[in-house]
């Protein structure tokens, strides 16, 4: 049945991290399965002084296709109730919000307070996280305010659903693996990403993508990459994306451990068209966090065929069997140097990347229309 649906999260005209990449393509498929959707999107997502990057603002033209409604401040309770009425008058069949700070848990949760109050609108949320990476006091009745504001969820991780349980144990609510990012253009060959990167085809590359924030571990990478074993393959680490955190401690660790001639940093913000090139000139991806629940990290390399190394943290264990596509190691340095040297001594490529291609195709976005219709369905029926 065709329902009306307001997704509620950062869209363009912010800039395409993971959460506006997913909030968009999520729409598209909605709009592709018969629904028909508006974006609500944020006029202010972060004060500047909360915003670790350069630039909060994409310089790229809005998305074709996509109904955006720059509507949201943060930080303005004023607006909330103003955006909360306007929603509650329209009577969409669904408020679709996507969560993942409690920082936005005030703003998220009198907006759905609001709107339910037409008793006819359901509130579904898309749960990144239920406890942040970077932990706050006011964390816990942050979330508790949200989730007794939602009547279910949507969760990418087995952690989070977990995480979840705590505040909500008798709402609707559903798993399902973090779907593919298919819009950044299709795999490029080796060679030429290499040559659009100016990187020598001499060696080998291993990538670590992504905004750069402390619970990521680039630290236990850059260690873990000076072993001195690595030395004896043609092999480089590139780091691609922008700090969110002081560069200094990354930089030091460069300098100390001498691998300025073996780590590649491209650390501005990647734009959307040059992230196949990255993708096609590594051999893994390297995801060595500290702490996380999933990341759109591996649903980008899946997509791009390439084998991952990730720490058996949170929920990035769950899609990634070991020894299979990657690898899942223990969250320190000498595994993850273990991990890295077993790539390249075994030359295991040719077999991850194939088991890549056929593991990838459970993570479909039809998949995740599937869990929105039975987390909805849950609600109605009163299941």
């Amino acid at each position: 049945m065709k329902k009306r649906i307001i997704l509620l999260g950062t869209t363009w005209p912010f800039r395409s991290g993971g959460i506006s990449t997913f909030n968009e393509r999520l729409t598209r498929a909605l709009i592709d399965s018969g629904d028909q959707v508006v974006i609500y999107t944020f006029s202010l997502q972060y004060p500047s002084f909360l915003f670790p990057g350069k630039t909060q603002l994409s310089d790229q033209p809005a998305p074709e296709g996509l109904d955006i409604r720059i509507k949201v401040n943060s930080v303005n309770p004023f607006n909330w109730v103003a955006v909360g009425r306007e929603i509650r008058n329209q009577k969409p069949d669904v408020l679709l919000l996507r969560y993942w700070i409690p920082f936005l848990a005030p703003c998220l949760g009198t907006i759905a307070r609001i709107v339910r109050k037409n008793k006819f609108t359901k509130i579904i949320a898309v749960a990144d996280n239920i406890i942040p990476h970077e932990k706050h006091v006011f964390d816990k009745s942050f979330t508790r305010y949200f989730t007794e504001s939602c009547d279910g969820f949507i969760t990418m991780s087995r952690a989070v659903l977990k995480d979840l349980k705590q505040f909500c144990p008798n709402a609707p609510m559903v798993y399902t693996p973090h779907p593919l990012y298919d819009i950044f253009g299709n795999i490029v060959p080796r060679e030429q990403a290499l040559n659009q990167l100016g990187l020598s085809t001499d060696y080998r590359y291993l990538l670590f993508f992504g905004f750069i924030r402390d619970y990521k571990g680039l630290d236990w990478l850059l260690e873990a990459f000076s072993d001195e074993k690595l030395r004896k393959f043609p092999v480089k680490l590139i780091v691609a994306g922008e700090f969110y955190t002081s560069s200094e401690k990354y930089l030091q660790i460069i300098r100390d451990k001498n691998l300025t001639d073996h780590v590649i940093l491209r650390t501005d913000f990647i734009a959307d068209q040059d992230v196949a090139n990255y993708f096609g000139a590594a051999d893994m991806v390297v995801q060595p966090y500290k702490s996380a629940t999933q990341s759109g990290v591996t649903q980008i390399a899946f997509h791009y065929n390439k084998p991952m190394l990730v720490t058996e943290v949170g929920g990035l264990g769950e899609i990634i069997p070991h020894g299979k596509v990657g690898y899942v190691v223990q969250p320190e340095p000498k595994a993850i140097s273990e991990a890295i040297f077993d790539f390249y001594k075994n030359d295991r490529i040719g077999l991850f990347t194939g088991n890549v291609v056929r593991e990838k195709e459970k993570f479909s976005w039809g998949t995740m229309i599937e869990t929105f219709e039975i987390v909805l369905n849950k609600i109605l029926t009163n299941k």
